[in-house]
């Protein structure tokens, strides 16, 4: 890393999960030792904060703009509309494009998802609907967003009166939830199955002309409603290597191999998972080697992935833990939170930052660490074992 300025100048692409903890994290730990420069072409972070106002709180510049070209020989990056932005260190957090796997499905996270999901609530109200199948495209790496549609559709329609409704949840896991471990695994089965709803397990599907293909086209569900999870295409950032599909190969500390001062993290990048918690600790994990390269006094950390997800239900969530670095651990399940604060997305900044309403200009080291903590009542439990 080459030093220009006193201060480091760090551009971090992107306007997502990954690049806010990213540019909270450097935040709190280079402090003083890095200028931050954000480049995202979204204006709002969930609909509910403004990137100008999370940039103007951590004194970072914002260009409200679309990153387009990589030039790491000259260390630049080139925007859509032609500005030129010049690094000391590169962070890309630009994510992943989702697309559909199949025509003619309602398919999460894309264009027109929150009209159509509404309109299958009334379709079933009204009658129209009975059959509806739930299915995961082999490829999609996490697949809970999809049992909890599942679960909340089915107990949206027996809380209106509806008993004649099918419900099919089909996908290649040869378990619910088998990420998770296998006490989440058994834990979501015995809720699917009060609920009328059949899992379909390691099964390869593709869903065409009304209805979900099975085997290979040797079996065949006729469903009057097919819901999906995306898939998705890597950046195909010009000017940076990339895979066949377009993401980011990088090593085990986030770094572009042969590339100096490039870094990436989240969905944008080759790590099979693409979940915010996890994209967020990769954050984590690259923020503290920044930190430490301009001289501030932390101890860079790998990234050791734990995967933390909330399984909203309708009725009584689900928390689910697993380390999975150990192939051996079975996960933890509880209807207590395992984190706090226990939000869908566990950021050790982020998180802290969105319930404090985005009103802090540094989140403090207590806030960073009581977002790694268990919840109270974990704590609780635990001291009531000893």
């Amino acid at each position: 890393m080459t030093r220009r300025n006193p201060r480091q100048d760090v551009v971090v692409a992107g306007g997502g999960v990954a690049a806010l903890e990213l540019v909270l994290a450097l935040n709190d730990l280079a402090d003083e030792r890095v200028s931050i420069t954000l480049v995202a072409p979204e204006a709002d972070f969930m609909e509910r904060f403004r990137l100008r106002r999370l940039a103007d709180d951590l004194g970072a510049r914002l260009v409200p703009d679309a990153l387009a070209r990589v030039y790491d020989e000259r260390h630049e990056v080139v925007t859509a509309s032609g500005d030129v932005v010049p690094y000391d260190v590169l962070v890309l957090a630009v994510g992943a494009r989702p697309y559909p796997a199949f025509r003619h499905v309602i398919t999460l996270g894309v264009e027109g998802t929150s009209e159509t999901l509404p309109r299958l609530a009334a379709d079933l109200e009204r009658g129209d609907v009975r059959r509806v199948a739930f299915v995961v495209p082999s490829g999609a790496s996490w697949t809970l967003p999809l049992y909890e549609l599942a679960i909340m559709t089915a107990r949206h329609g027996w809380a209106i009166g509806i008993d004649d409704a099918r419900y099919w949840l089909v996908t290649p896991e040869p378990e619910p939830l088998a990420i998770c471990g296998a006490r989440a695994s058994r834990a979501v089965h015995a809720m699917l199955e009060p609920e009328g709803i059949t899992f379909i397990g390691s099964t390869h599907a593709e869903a065409r002309d009304g209805a979900v293909l099975l085997d290979r086209g040797r079996q065949r569900l006729e469903a009057d409603r097919i819901v999906c999870l995306p898939l998705l295409d890597g950046p195909a950032i010009p000017g940076v290597r990339t895979d066949s599909a377009g993401f980011i190969p990088v090593d085990a500390d986030g770094r572009l191999p042969g590339v100096p001062d490039v870094y990436a993290v989240g969905d944008a990048t080759t790590f099979p998972i693409k979940q915010g918690g996890l994209a967020c600790q990769q954050a984590d994990a690259v923020a503290a080697s920044i930190a430490a390269a301009v001289g501030a006094p932390v101890e860079p950390t790998r990234f050791r992935p734990v995967l933390r997800g909330k399984l909203m239900t309708a009725g009584r969530d689900r928390f689910l833990r697993r380390r999975l670095v150990d192939a051996e651990d079975a996960g933890e399940v509880s209807e207590q939170p395992l984190w706090w604060p226990p939000s869908k997305v566990a950021g050790r900044y982020l998180t802290p930052y969105l319930h404090g309403g985005g009103a802090a200009r540094r989140p403090s080291v207590t806030v960073r660490r009581a977002v790694l903590s268990p919840s109270p009542v974990q704590v609780r439990r635990d001291e009531g074992e000893k």
